[in-house]
Order: structure tokens, then C-alpha cells, then sequence
């Protein structure tokens, strides 16, 4: 596992960074960097990790995570499975606004730029109306070079802060700054859920994981993501029975649930209803609706 916060290597002259993934999944481990990051998924799914908040993630969508914003593309579990031949496909631009381009930034005519960016610093997800748009931007920026580069950059940023309905990622009060030994910490444990979810997972188990008595691991998980252990592991379940009951990939109600750690049906009714504010049934039915409204 990295060690937070890992840098992305800048090369030598360039102040933007583009780096185009084409894999069997998405890196599976929790991370932060100095730089913001827009990303591209042009093929992909899974779940997004943003600080404390998760957020299932498809092809075709944009996301903007502010600097030093705990981060993690989980793909689904089916891009892990032996002999899978899934892949994943993304363009994501890096930039430090407080790095080499601090001078530009502190320009008066990129007052507004800098005010959008500190306002989304625990990022947000284009909305899908404007998310082609902001994809084609992105490969402009991706296939320019030099000051036309930088240049398409700025009008991406500026584009972004004159739309409307971003999506947060995370909660606006929410600030990240844990050193490298907590931040490994948090991501170990983090990682550690994110994969066995699914399994009866216990307070006493992830305690020793952090070399911590279950007590202290309480109390320095609630510090550092502002959350329970036991809320943030109901939200990791729900996330993916969420996509799970939408996919149908499973028989009914109850697979899903014992698929994703619960250990009986009232259990995962009650959990459920508690995060996404609805039953099951409820959500599924909501779901179809919407679909064939779109059609």
C-alpha cells in the first residue's frame, strides 16, 4: 500500500499533468496528492471514495477532487474476479494551483477561477447533462501541449465555475489535514473495508489492523472522518446493494443483502431505509421511474 500522501511524479517543465489509464481496474488503494485532479471515466465502474462519502461511478462521467482530498476509484468486485476481461478506461489533467502556477492564479482576472476552486475543495461531479462537454475539454487539454495547454486548462476551470448543479463529493466542512502515519492509518483501514464488506466484519478485527483497542479505534476513526465506524461500514454495504439491486444481478432482496455483509433481512431493511432515506423496494421503484421517464 502507498503511503499517504504519494506525489505524482511532474515532469520536468510541465505544470500539468495528463495521465491516460487503460487497465483491468481502477489503483485499489485509498490516496491523496498535492495536486487537483479532473477525471474522465470513459469506461468503468464502481464506487468513488471522496473524503468520508462514496458515490457509485459509470463511463461517461466527470469528477473534480480538490488537492489533498482522500480518494479512491473502487471498481466493482467483477473487474477483480479470476479471468475477468473487463477493463478500465480514463483521462485525468493534474494541476497544483499553490505550486509553479500560483503566480497565474493569483492574477486579478483569475479571481473568480480562484474562488471556484476554493469553494469545491472537497470536489464534485459534473452534472451528466454537461459531462460531454466537459469530457470533450478534457481531451483538448490532453492532446495540446505548452502555453495552448495551459490555456485550454483555464477555460476548462472557468467553464466549471459557471455551471450550475455540481454534485459535492463531500461535506463542505470537512478538511484533510492528517499527517502521513494517520493518513496511512485511515487508508489502511479504509482499504480493508472497501474489500471485505461483504464478510462479518467486526470492530475488534479492524481495532488490531490500526494497533489500536477497540475503544481508541473509535475514538481516532470519529476524529479523523468525522463518522463511526459502524456508520461508515453501513454506507460502504448500502452503496454497493444500491448497485446491486439496480444491476439485478442477483435473484431477490435477500441475496442482495447477504451479499453485501448483512446478517439478516430486517437488518438490512432497517440499514438501509436509515442511509438512503427508502426501502429497497421503494428504491428500486423510484429507480424505474426515472428510467422510463427518460425514455
Amino acid at each position: 500500500m502507498k503511503v499517504l500522501p504519494f506525489t505524482i511524479p511532474v515532469p520536468h517543465g510541465q505544470t500539468i499533468i495528463v495521465q491516460e489509464e487503460l487497465l483491468p481496474h481502477f489503483y485499489p488503494h485509498l490516496h491523496r496528492h498535492a495536486e487537483i485532479q479532473v477525471t474522465w471515466v470513459q469506461e468503468g465502474e464502481g464506487t468513488l471514495l471522496a473524503g468520508n462519502s462514496m458515490h457509485p461511478f459509470s463511463g461517461g462521467e466527470v469528477f473534480l477532487l480538490g488537492a489533498n482530498q482522500p480518494h479512491l476509484f473502487k471498481s466493482s468486485p467483477e473487474y477483480f474476479a479470476e479471468g475477468s476481461e473487463k477493463q478500465v478506461r480514463a483521462v485525468s489533467v493534474f494541476f497544483n494551483p499553490n505550486g509553479k502556477l500560483l503566480s497565474l492564479f493569483n492574477l486579478p482576472e483569475m479571481q473568480g477561477v480562484q474562488a471556484f476552486i476554493s469553494q469545491w475543495k472537497n470536489g464534485f461531479k459534473i452534472p451528466d447533462a454537461a459531462a460531454e462537454a466537459f469530457a470533450k475539454k478534457i481531451e483538448q487539454v490532453q492532446h495540446a501541449t505548452g502555453a495552448g495547454q495551459l490555456a485550454l486548462l483555464i477555460d476548462m476551470l472557468n467553464a466549471m465555475s459557471s455551471t450550475e448543479d455540481q454534485v459535492p463529493l463531500s461535506a463542505d466542512s470537512l478538511t484533510y489535514s492528517m499527517t502521513d502515519p494517520e493518513g496511512a492509518r485511515i487508508a489502511s483501514v479504509y482499504n480493508y473495508i472497501m474489500h471485505h464488506y461483504s464478510s462479518a466484519l467486526t470492530l475488534d478485527e479492524v481495532a488490531r489492523l490500526a494497533h489500536l483497542t477497540p475503544n481508541a479505534f473509535c475514538r481516532y476513526f470519529k476524529k479523523h472522518t468525522r463518522t463511526t465506524f459502524v456508520a461508515f461500514v453501513n454506507k460502504v454495504r448500502v452503496n454497493e446493494a444500491c448497485k446491486m439491486l439496480l444491476n439485478g444481478n442477483l435473484n431477490n432482496i435477500a441475496d442482495v443483502a447477504y451479499s453485501c455483509g448483512f446478517s439478516s433481512i430486517t437488518n438490512f431493511n432497517y440499514v438501509f431505509k436509515n442511509v438512503a432515506g427508502k426501502s429497497p423496494r421503494d428504491y428500486i421503484s423510484q429507480y424505474s421511474g426515472a428510467v422510463k421517464a427518460t425514455r
